[in-house]
């Protein structure tokens, strides 16, 4: 509940030196990643892992131009201006150049660099700072809107230095964590703090892959992309995102762990895009009450509640109602630990799964697939960036409501605590356009809306069903 009060901040990253008063005494030790015997001094270790991955660590400055629109002219909405000088006469805006920062690892000597998404998405010129002051322009390699995971190349040099991985699986909640980035522009800032919690869901993107480790580490603006590192001196995550009211550091961070950035990036390096395993079934989380009516004692597993038509899950034989219990004979802990796991999983493998069927366990093969879902599927996996559903514009609804053409999307949920619903959109209306980009269907919505960010500003073109207006309105997608 008090994740909820605050403002999803797409920006990790840490700041200030945090300073640990250990006292005069140097005896004070800690496991390092939950490894028995392997001890580590606190009074040095923090200063030892920052001197070791600084090097490896880079600024980020990106410069995108992006489409504004004009302000509108003082008696644009006055009837009587209209009548006689008649309504818009199509976009009018203007391109703006706009500059951002974010944080970046080296994780290869080929000069591949880590980061997040939303850190270069959009970019025309990206450029890297190392930590010696020497400056290289960026390519993107690839991205992964899903993940907020996306990898940049520098030309490689020699003794170029880089990060490596540690296993995020095997993190203990008190670990002590280390953060280096650029938060607000200040290169190279050095913090330390716990893990505060792991497996959170649900902060950013509700349709994305999630499976976040929670930390008190300071984590401000300027700072994603950044790595999150154990006292080794290896990564176990990339900060991502924080929960703020005041739009700086609370003490609750956010970053990707270190195994799924880590399959994320080989896949972007090698192809320069993920592919996802799929078995074509919906699931969702089992709550006491769901548990309590299908007779099961624990509230682990994931809930089968569809089956897509033609998919691996229905020839396989999987059901409605069917709660999975395990995987490749591993427990299935929640709906969001199945998804992410089968979405991990290569493309051709067969894997057993779990069932509790009518309180009896069954075991069945299922062969996955390559992750594509129906438009329809898609656009409802996004409703939750504006709080809203919406499909194509069919021939009678066309004819019916007397529009010119069936382009665009129309409106069919709306959330009223949502985006759309607090800006006064209503079922019914309709969406030309998405940041001057036209919308002739709903491929054209899944494209566009897929590539928006959280807490970003877009355009929309729409017209309000009611009134036959058409106008152009700004949202902040959630």
């Amino acid at each position: 509940m008090g994740l909820r009060r605050g403002k999803i901040l797409g920006w990790a990253v840490f700041p200030i030196v945090l300073v640990l008063s250990l006292g005069a005494s140097n005896l004070f030790a800690e496991r390092i990643g939950g490894q028995r015997g392997a001890t580590v001094d606190l009074a040095t270790a923090i200063a030892d892992v920052a001197e070791k991955a600084m090097p490896a660590v880079v600024h980020i400055e990106v410069r995108q131009r992006v489409e504004v629109p004009e302000p509108l002219f003082p008696f644009e909405n006055d009837p009587f201006f209209r009548y006689f000088f008649g309504g818009p006469r199509g976009p009018r805006s203007y391109k703006k150049e706009m500059r951002g920062i974010g944080t970046g690892m080296i994780i290869d000597t080929e000069g591949h660099i880590l980061t997040n998404n939303h850190v270069v998405s959009g970019a025309t010129k990206i450029t890297v700072k190392l930590a010696s002051g020497e400056e290289f322009e960026a390519k993107v390699g690839g991205a992964d809107p899903k993940t907020d995971l996306a990898v940049i190349k520098i030309k490689p040099f020699k003794n170029i230095p880089f990060l490596t991985f540690g296993n995020s699986d095997k993190l203990r909640v008190g670990e002590w964590v280390v953060a280096i980035g650029n938060p607000r522009g200040l290169e190279q800032t050095v913090t330390a703090g716990i893990i505060s919690a792991k497996h959170r869901t649900g902060i950013t993107d509700p349709s994305g892959y999630q499976d976040y480790i929670q930390t008190d580490a300071a984590i401000n603006p300027g700072n994603s992309g950044g790595p999150l590192l154990n006292l080794a001196g290896k990564v176990i995550g990339v900060n991502a995102a924080i929960v703020s009211e005041s739009g700086g550091f609370e003490g609750i961070g956010f970053a990707i762990p270190s195994n799924m950035a880590m399959g994320i990036a080989q896949s972007l390096i090698k192809k320069g895009k993920v592919v996802r395993g799929w078995l074509g079934v919906s699931v969702q989380e089992v709550t006491a009450s769901l548990a309590k009516s299908l007779n099961l004692r624990v509230l682990k597993g994931a809930l089968v509640a569809d089956i897509a038509k033609g998919g691996p899950a229905e020839a396989a034989g999987i059901k409605r109602g069917d709660v999975i219990v395990s995987l490749e004979g591993a427990a299935v802990e929640s709906a969001n630990d199945f998804r992410n796991r089968i979405a991990a999983t290569p493309v051709g493998k067969k894997v057993e799964i779990g069932l509790l069927r009518n309180g009896e366990r069954v075991n069945v093969l299922v062969a996955v697939a390559a992750y594509k879902p129906s438009p329809r599927l898609t656009a409802v996996e996004l409703r939750n960036k504006l709080g809203v559903e919406v499909k194509e514009i069919s021939l009678s609804e066309a004819r019916r409501k007397r529009l010119d053409s069936r382009e665009g999307v129309i409106l069919t949920k709306v959330d009223p605590a949502g985006p759309a619903g607090r800006a006064g959109l209503e079922p019914g209306d309709i969406i030309y356009q998405i940041n001057n980009q036209a919308i002739r269907g709903l491929n054209d919505y899944n494209r566009i809306m897929e590539k928006v960010q959280s807490n970003e500003e877009i355009l929309l073109l729409v017209r309000d069903m009611r009134t036959g207006a058409m106008g152009y309105l700004t949202l902040v997608a959630q």
